[in-house]
């Protein structure tokens, strides 16, 4: 009986393949390359000839190896036959590679790559063939290579027709791709959805998730995911400290970001550079810049660590942004001494410090020796140069610089036009900021919540609150206002992110992570939802309008869309009930901030003191001020407690002095609270009590501002202590200030209408005059009618200047 060829085919190849392998085990050498390449011919000859593939293919298996794979791929000139390979070889873990995979990905990304794998994929649906989820891995890393977030998912959705449950690589690959579109709430639902199908995430699962938690700004999110990372048993590695660590420092919170830091080296992780430049840079962009020098030397000192061009350009920024200048060159020039070039960002760095500084020419040179170094400025370049000519009022040359992009063959970005709208806002041009607002779109820039944000804050200084508000509803509502009407009626209806969070969910539970996202995706393009700044901005517009119930509308609005209030919105709310004189709501807001889990800042209670002490409650001002230093860290709680007792007994003095000595042993002096006391207590008559604050002060070398020392003067010449009034307007001659007109002038007929009072009036006169007031101006003419003609300056002449 005369065999089938393709089945003599088969049994030739398996035997010479086995004949080699005996040969090479029996020389304890591997098979040689000739030998591999020989069978990889045999085998692509099998995938020619024979179909379907797959049980001629079940003989070889031990033959073949993740190597052999790869090479079978690359000699095959069909692609479906490729892919039909490598379908079948998924069903064996052991034969797949990274090098595999990479090659199938990089076919279907070919013309007509996808299409091909989906008709492959129906073929063995058709014959009964099962399809593992590592072949629809495969087919959605194609998809998310090329950008196509739909397709992922919607490849996603169909392998429950293939029978094919999705594994954690699959996951993890949607994941990604659904993170680099910033889709959260649909990324927080597949994490769920693969828990509760026992689908158990990887140490690469809590990467992806907290990394793209982290780049959003949601460290809170990622910190959570992190913790729950550790319960599970998973060790982070060097990506996931790396990452957080980055997080941390991109949120402001460095010395959060420093311990775990130190955390992950206990831990036996060794930083990477990454880890080592993003402490640095957290540090430097906080403006703890000395810090951060302190960091580098203990990094060099104990790991060997090298700075490299990103560790300079977060040292140099950090100077800059604390005005070093000198010290911020010095570094500049240093790092072409160890030969590091600058790039783009360095050189942004550069001229982001310089145009900062007001140095716009100094600026635009820089741009020119870039070019000189082939290092073409991008629009960030060209970003900073125009806001350095904005904060200059230097408009026109601004527009100029932003035409200048448009010849450079770059474009202007929606930061470019941001920035020329708060120029623009800056110098009371709102009209032409709504202009360049509205030019936008035709030079292909949307706007983005910044710009919006900008314009309405430029419209409600302008007192311009009903644009302002008519722009914030047409920031709200988008360019897909059905979508928002859609979503706000019927049974589930979506008013804020927790029931459109739950939406999501059930969406991913029923199978339909497709519309899930498009609804999601229709949200973020339908326009730039209304964050905390705008509603910050638009409530600070009605309180200064006297509108406090349009702006406790917005705050209770808000809340009602999932946005928590800050210490911003507290405070602004505050000040604006406090201004309309109801008081009693406006100490509501504030203990609602500590039920509602917001500290209120220093601005607050500030705000507060100052209030209750125009009232004259400088009581309530002190014990506020207690309250807020019991709420930070790093005070003793026993200290505080004295103070108190002390202010109880009416010894003001002491609980001064007390907190003086806390304030000054922390290294945290504030001279806020103790300056508006002062003024309290001159409002509310206490004088002498504002004195001895005065005089503590001075005595400690605290310099006294200004208006306390106009208040004192004033509350001391109504009370007839005339010599206590003089000795503080000495205060002020000896520390430079130059006191307005009505204060002088009230202290001098206070002295001239004294019975003793006339010679130091003089005296005044003299050392006022040789300290640069021009009496000519400063006296007004009921102090000179007091005064022998001319001024009698024998007189001043005579007065002692001692």
């Amino acid at each position: 009986m005369k065999l089938p060829s393709r089945v003599l085919l088969l049994s030739s190849i398996t035997a010479r393949h086995i004949s080699r392998r005996q040969s090479s085990t029996s020389s304890s050498s591997s098979p040689s390359t000739t030998s591999q390449s020989a069978f990889v011919n045999e085998v692509v000859a099998i995938l020619n000839t024979i179909s379907p593939i797959e049980s001629a293919l079940e003989p070889l298996v031990p033959f073949l190896s993740p190597d052999i794979i790869s090479s079978i791929i690359k000699e095959t000139q069909n692609p479906q036959l490729g892919f039909r390979f490598y379908i079948w070889a998924t069903n064996r873990k052991r034969l797949l590679s990274w090098v595999s995979r990479n090659l199938v990905v990089d076919m279907l990304l070919e013309p007509n790559g996808f299409d091909l794998y989906w008709t492959t994929l129906e073929e063995l649906k058709e014959a009964g063939v099962p399809v593992t989820s590592s072949a629809f891995d495969v087919l959605i890393s194609g998809y998310a290579k090329a950008g196509a977030c739909e397709k992922v998912l919607e490849s996603f959705g169909k392998m429950k027709e293939f029978d094919c449950v999705p594994d954690v690589s699959v996951y993890n690959t949607i994941l990604h791709a659904v993170l680099r579109k910033q889709v959260f709430l649909l990324a927080l639902a597949l994490y769920n959805q693969m828990l509760k199908f026992n689908c158990m995430p990887t140490r690469h699962t809590f990467n992806i998730l907290i990394g793209g938690l982290c780049k959003s700004g949601k460290i809170q999110d990622a910190l959570k995911m992190f913790d729950e990372m550790m319960l599970r048993g998973i060790l982070p590695n060097r990506f996931t400290y790396t990452i957080v660590i980055s997080g941390l420092c991109l949120a402001k919170r460095a010395d959060d970001a420093h311990r775990l830091f130190i955390k992950m080296k206990n831990s036996g992780c060794s930083p990477d550079f990454v880890a080592y430049n993003a402490l640095l840079n957290g540090f430097c962009k906080l403006g703890r810049v000395d810090e951060a020098f302190a960091l580098l030397s203990s990094f060099e000192k104990e790991d060997d660590f090298k700075l490299q061009l990103r560790g300079y350009s977060s040292l140099i920024d950090g100077l800059f942004r604390a005005k070093r200048y000198d010290e911020a060159y010095a570094w500049y020039r240093k790092m072409f001494e160890v030969n590091i070039e600058p790039d783009v960002v360095l050189y942004t760095v550069m001229i982001r410090g310089l145009s900062d500084a007001g140095k716009v020419k100094d600026a635009l040179k820089l741009m020119d020796v870039m070019n000189e170094r082939g290092v073409a400025p991008d629009t960030y370049c060209y970003n900073a140069v125009i806001k350095g000519f904005c904060d200059a009022g230097l408009l026109n040359q601004a527009q100029s610089l932003q035409l200048e992009i448009l010849k450079r063959d770059s474009f202007p970005n929606t930061c470019t036009h941001t920035i020329l709208i708060c120029g623009m806002c800056s110098n009371g041009l709102v009209v032409e900021a709504q202009q360049i607002f509205n030019d936008m779109e035709k030079v292909g820039c949307l706007p983005s919540v910044v710009t919006f944000n900008a314009l309405i804050d430029g419209l409600c200084k302008a007192g311009e609150l009903e644009k302002a508000n008519l722009l914030f509803y047409k920031m709200e509502i988008g360019r897909n206002p059905s979508l928002f009407l859609r979503l706000s009626q019927g049974a589930n209806r979506v008013l804020d992110s927790a029931s459109l969070q739950t939406m999501v969910e059930q969406y991913c539970e029923s199978g339909f992570v497709l519309k899930a996202y498009k609804i999601l995706m229709q949200l973020a393009d339908s326009g730039n939802v209304p964050d905390l700044i705008t509603y910050n901005i638009l409530i600070n517009g009605f309180c200064r309008a006297g509108n406090i119930n349009g702006a406790l509308k917005l705050f209770k609005e808000l809340q009602v869309k999932g946005l928590s209030p800050d210490s911003v919105t507290y405070g602004t709310l505050i000040t604006g009930l406090l201004r309309i004189g109801r008081e009693e709501d406006a100490f509501k807001i504030f203990n609602q901030m500590a039920e509602n889990g917001c500290t209120p800042s220093q601005s607050v209670y500030k705000t507060l003191m100052t209030w209750s002490c125009r009232r004259s409650k400088v009581t309530l001002a002190f014990t506020l001020w207690l309250k807020y230093l019991r709420d930070i860290s790093g005070r003793e709680d026993e200290a505080i407690k004295v103070i108190e007792e002390h202010f109880e007994k009416g010894d003001f003095e002491k609980a001064v002095r007390g907190l003086l000595e806390m304030d000054f042993k922390l290294n945290d002096f504030n001279l806020g609270p103790y300056t508006i006391w002062l003024i309290g207590l001159c409002q509310a008559g206490l004088v002498v009590e504002g004195l001895k604050i005065f005089s503590i002060l001075n005595e400690c070398g605290v310099i006294v501002t200004p208006p306390s020392c106009v208040k004192l003067i004033h509350a001391l010449c109504k009370r007839g202590k005339l010599n206590e009034a003089m000795d503080v307007f000495l205060y002020t001659l000896k520390n430079g200030f130059k006191l307005m007109p009505r204060v002088c002038n009230y202290l001098l007929r206070s002295l001239l209408l004294s019975k003793d009072g006339k010679h130091h009036a003089y005296d005044l006169l003299s050392r006022m005059e040789s300290l640069g007031y021009d009496l000519d101006s400063h006296l007004f003419g009921s102090t000179k009618a007091l005064l022998s003609d001319p001024w009698n300056r024998m007189a001043m002449e005579n007065a002692s200047p001692g």
